[in-house]
């Protein structure tokens, strides 16, 4: 029967771990892809938004896709893609929000001048029936 050496077993063990938490470490992951896309549609959405009223009818919402988009040029700008996406990310549902409510806004302020118009009509139908000519 043959003698098994401990220490020169751990030994190997030893070495054997050392090797697999170099070559982890050693492994990069993939580089991520500069979000192109992303920026292109965030931009997109803030223009939507603009078109829309969204400074007037939702200036903090605009104003936060404005700051957001800043970011995710500064990041692009510094090669950070991850911050980049998630920023751009961000900025383009802010803006999609801004122009949601601008143009809830600008539909509401319609049916408030169509009621003030209705309310008018008939006072004047009111005062003509009173008065007729």
């Amino acid at each position: 029967m043959k003698k098994i050496d401990s220490s020169k077993t751990y030994q190997r063990i030893g070495i054997a771990v050392a090797a697999a938490i170099l070559m982890s470490a050693c492994a990069s992951t993939p580089p991520v892809a500069a979000p192109t896309e992303q920026m292109a549609l965030s931009r997109s959405a803030i223009s939507s938004a603009s078109s829309a009223g969204g400074s007037e009818y939702a200036p903090v919402q605009f104003k936060s896709a404005i700051d957001k988009m800043d970011s995710a040029e500064r990041a692009m700008g510094a090669k950070d893609y991850g911050l980049a996406r998630q920023m751009a990310e961000q900025a383009q549902v802010d803006a999609q929000l801004a122009a949601s409510a601008a143009r809830a806004g600008k539909a509401q302020k319609a049916a408030d001048a169509l009621r003030q118009s209705d309310q008018i009509l008939k006072k004047e139908l009111n005062r003509n029936a009173v008065n007729p000519q």
